[in-house]
C-alpha cells in the first residue's frame, strides 16, 4: 500500500474525526488538552481525576480528545 493511500484510509477513521474537529473548533484548547491528556497517561486515569477533581469520565474524554489531537495532526502534517 503506498503512502497516500495507508494516510487517505486512516483519515476515514472516528480517531482522526475527532482530532479535526476539536482543532478546527477549539484551536485555542489544543495546546491544553494535549498537555491533560499527557498527564492521564503519566498519572493514570483514576489519579489525575481525583487531582483535578472530575469525574473519570471526564477524564476519559480528554486522554481521548487529545490521543485524537495527536493522531489527527500527525496524519495532516504527513499528508
Amino acid at each position: 500500500m503506498a503512502k497516500e493511500e495507508l494516510i487517505g484510509s486512516m483519515s476515514d477513521s472516528q480517531l482522526y474525526s475527532i482530532g479535526a474537529y476539536f482543532c478546527d473548533s477549539h484551536p485555542d484548547l489544543v495546546d491544553d488538552v494535549l498537555k491533560q491528556s499527557v498527564e492521564i497517561e503519566r498519572d493514570g486515569l483514576a489519579r489525575w481525576a481525583k487531582k483535578e477533581k472530575v469525574e473519570e469520565s471526564v477524564a476519559l474524554q480528554t486522554l481521548i480528545t487529545g490521543l485524537s489531537v495527536r493522531f489527527y495532526t500527525a496524519l495532516a502534517s504527513d499528508a
